[in-house]
């Protein structure tokens, strides 16, 4: 119903087979059904949710024969508690929306294994039916589809039957954008046409607060007991809702994604979405965790300076192409730039979204992000600048480097890698249109605020949290700008902090003495971006609190650790810090004598690390940005293909030319198509 279908898409990508979790003390799995019916249908819309009395029979049945314990929610507040431990193998058994195949299929069955489950009810879809001047969003499900409150009492009686809220007017869509976009009603700042204003903050906070407490209210006032348990419409939820629904005393919330539980997650637990009716023996995969979200990943880099235009109906034409390649190529997950950079110098000039410090290219990231989601079924992930915003600050806020009359000496000396940066796609929009291309810049041409500035870190702060807070997307790929050269940073502030906390010399010539000592430099400033992008993150996770994490890492760090030295980037720790790696494994850009060598050393120097593999997404180059023209479809598809014979199981690309379909998606579909396991 509603938005119903497209937001639970991730669970209807075809997952990755894996060995299946290994459970530990104190775990526990929640399963979320949602209506039961004899006739199953096919239709996408509704998500395919629904589950026939018999598959739901079989499976109450396999959990009890395979030693599954299922427990009430009593059960884990007294784990929480201390009173009891968790038996092993816990499962909770949750169902959504309130529909009366819950009394007639579900609750027989549950007398029968003397099973619990928990029951989750709309309070303006049961109040809108009784009073018909109680307004409620989106579509409501007809009278006789859902069960009557005399109905809930019985169940609540029970002594099995745990009645929680499902919200109480928050299971519709409002617009999250100035397009239009209808989006989850509880995580979405409300887009006002009129007055092409959102929400404001207080305004939010204020509509969240009376719809959590009006259901609290509601069930109370219905059944005389408040509810224990919230869980959340589509599985999306914030910190701002979590901390109010425990305010209504509601300690246990439930969203949803794959995975196993701790007694720590109950402010905001995963479940596991009951989809196309499966079998016993997909059941037991799903259960088992050998049905997972970690399936090999096939990217898109694109970017959304391809996409806009100054008029907005071309742009609109231009993300309709976009959306139907993306469908066509078997892409999963797309890395979408949320930043503007119509020089191509890597630095952000503007944003794609709504935010206090930077001129709004176009309030487009939310809009492509939604329908990459709802159309095509990908992950998006925002690819966002870690460092390199253009923001008009004091020269003390951006990175310094030691010039000196031995600085072009010693550069050279040391042979710091200077590569080239790929142009922009508005450069290669400009290129279709006939223009001339941009030259490229170094990397060093990154204008960045120094992470060892209070203000600056404040600053990108709340860059992104205006990201996580206007829009809808599934994880952060931090830009490759998270760099500091062997000559970076010397700002005052940088080196108060390299000899107080770090107990460093702060002279040129002492840190420079010799190799040790930039590397004990180096390795401090490796950890300090490492911390600085995982400070960035923890503020999207305020508002997206299953967000992923990925970085762009050169090759270099791989090939040849030592390099750390120059840029304070290790391979070792991005594959500790982050859920990805983004290795651009472009031998062309480093300009390899023998690329397809370069690559099968680049792989196997990979595969070396513990779960290098498993974490590290490998994207080739589709421009040659020394000579400007495309690399023909024959060599992107035989690197594919190369890197993955040699154990490659990540596998991506960038740029994306929707205008003159490069790659090319009938070749792309079949190379991401590939099997990843024989």
């Amino acid at each position: 119903m509603g938005l119903r279908g497209p937001l639970f898409l991730f669970a209807l990508v075809s997952p990755l087979f894996s060995s299946g979790w290994v459970w530990a003390d104190g775990e526990f799995v929640v399963l979320s059904y949602h209506d039961v019916r004899k006739v199953v249908t096919n239709d996408a819309s509704i998500g395919k949710t629904e589950v026939s009395p018999i598959n739901l029979e079989s499976q109450f049945d396999w959990l009890k024969k395979e030693g599954y314990h299922v427990i009430a929610i009593d059960d884990l507040l007294n784990a929480r508690s201390g009173r009891k431990p968790l038996p092993p193998k816990a499962v909770v058994l949750s169902f959504d929306d309130g529909y009366a195949s819950f009394i007639n299929t579900v609750f027989p069955l549950l007398k029968k294994y003397q099973y619990p489950a928990v029951l989750a009810v709309v309070g303006c879809w049961m109040e809108t039916h009784g009073a018909n001047n109680v307004p409620c969003g989106g579509e409501i499900p007809a009278r006789e589809t859902l069960l009557t409150w005399g109905q809930i009492n019985q169940l609540g009686r029970s002594g099995l039957v745990e009645v929680a809220s499902h919200s109480y007017n928050l299971h519709h869509g409002v617009p999250g954008n100035p397009q239009g976009n209808l989006q989850p009603a509880g995580v979405t700042r409300i887009y006002d046409p009129r007055h092409k204003a959102y929400e404001t903050d207080a305004a939010y906070r204020q509509r969240i607060r009376h719809e959590i407490k009006a259901s609290s209210n509601s069930i109370f006032r219905h059944t005389g007991k408040r509810p224990r348990v919230l869980v959340w419409p589509y599985g999306e939820a914030n910190q701002h809702l979590i901390q109010e629904a425990n305010k209504q005393g509601m300690p246990v919330t439930f969203g949803l994604g794959d995975g196993h539980n701790t007694l720590a997650d109950l402010p905001y637990a995963r479940r596991l979405l009951i989809v196309e009716n499966p079998g016993i023996e997909d059941f037991a995969k799903r259960v088992n965790g050998r049905r997972t979200n970690d399936r090999p990943l096939r990217v898109a880099h694109v970017d959304l300076d391809y996409i806009h235009d100054p008029d907005p109906k071309q742009t609109e034409i231009n993300l309709g192409l976009l959306l139907d390649r993306i469908q066509a190529m078997g892409v999963n997950t797309v890395y979408l730039q949320a930043f503007s950079d119509p020089d191509g110098d890597g630095n952000a000039d503007g944003l794609y979204f709504p935010n206090r410090h930077l001129p709004v290219a176009d309030d487009l990231f939310n809009r492509a992000a939604w329908q990459l989601l709802t159309r095509t079924r990908v992950k998006v992930y925002a690819w966002m600048p870690v460092l390199a915003f253009k923001v008009k600050r004091p020269e003390s806020w951006f990175v310094h480097e030691w010039r000196d009359e031995k600085y072009a000496e010693e550069k050279e000396k040391d042979r710091v890698v200077a590569r080239a940066l790929p142009e922009t796609t508005k450069g290669a929009k400009e290129n279709r249109l006939g223009k001339p291309d941009k030259a490229y810049l170094p990397k060093h041409a990154y204008q960045r605020l120094s992470p060892f500035n209070p203000a600056a870190k404040h600053l990108i702060g709340e860059i992104y949290e205006d990201l996580a807070k206007y829009c809808h997307f599934a994880g952060i790929l931090f830009h490759d700008d998270a760099l500091l050269t062997d000559y970076e940073d010397v700002t005052p502030q940088a080196l108060q902090v390299v000899g107080g906390q770090w107990k460093l010399p702060v002279t040129r010539k002492q840190l420079r003495e010799d190799s040790g000592m930039r590397m004990r430099w180096a390795r401090h400033k490796t950890q300090l971006l490492v911390e600085w992008t995982d400070f960035l993150a923890g503020i999207v996770r305020y508002y997206h609190p299953d967000i992923k994490t990925a970085r762009n890492y050169y090759a270099l760090p791989v090939l040849q650790p030592a390099s750390e030295e120059w840029h304070a980037q290790s391979f070792a720790s991005g594959l500790g810090a982050y859920d990805y790696v983004a290795i651009e494994a472009m031998p062309t850009m480093e300009k390899a004598e023998n690329p397809g060598a370069w690559l099968v050393e680049l792989v196997k120097k990979v595969a070396e690390y513990p779960d290098g593999l498993r974490k590290t997404v490998f994207e080739v180059q589709t421009v040659d940005w020394n000579t400007h023209k495309k690399i023909p479809m024959d060599t992107l598809l035989g690197q594919l293909k190369l890197i993955h014979d040699n154990g490659g199981i990540h596998l991506g690309y960038y740029p994306d030319n929707v205008f003159e379909d490069h790659p090319r998606r009938q070749d792309m579909e079949s190379a991401f198509a590939l099997p990843v396991f024989p």
